[in-house]
């Protein structure tokens, strides 16, 4: 079973960059796919982006696409979301997830992390 910390939220003003992490333990992250997931209060929880075991497939919704970058260190069990030109509607709580399945778009994730928050400042 895969347990799993994100961390890298906080505070920013419109425009400015956020890096979060996703550190996992338990299993090793080479077999997942990876997604991260963000919940404003009062809105659903949304796919932000995901990424294949290896690497090579990455999803983006589209309200992000262009400025977060997906990717995964699997030497050291840890995915990233690279956050650049950051708008106050990306402000939401912010989760990684993972799941053997091919879950690209989609929610249907095993483990779920604890969430870390990002406010964006206008």
């Amino acid at each position: 079973q895969v347990q799993m910390v994100a961390s890298g939220g906080g505070l920013v003003r419109t425009g400015g960059s956020l890096r979060l992490a996703c550190a996992a333990s338990g299993d090793t992250l080479s077999t997942y796919y990876m997604g991260w997931f963000r919940q404003a209060p009062g809105k659903e929880r949304e796919s932000v982006a995901a990424i294949s075991p290896r690497g090579f497939v990455t999803y983006y919704t589209d309200s992000v696409k262009g400025r977060f970058t997906i990717s995964r260190d699997n030497a050291k069990n840890t995915v990233y979301l690279q956050m650049n030109i950051l708008r106050p509607e990306d402000t939401a709580v912010y989760f990684c997830a993972a799941t053997v399945r091919n879950e690209l778009g989609r929610d249907a994730y095993d483990y779920w992390g604890q969430g870390t928050q990002v406010t964006v400042s206008s």
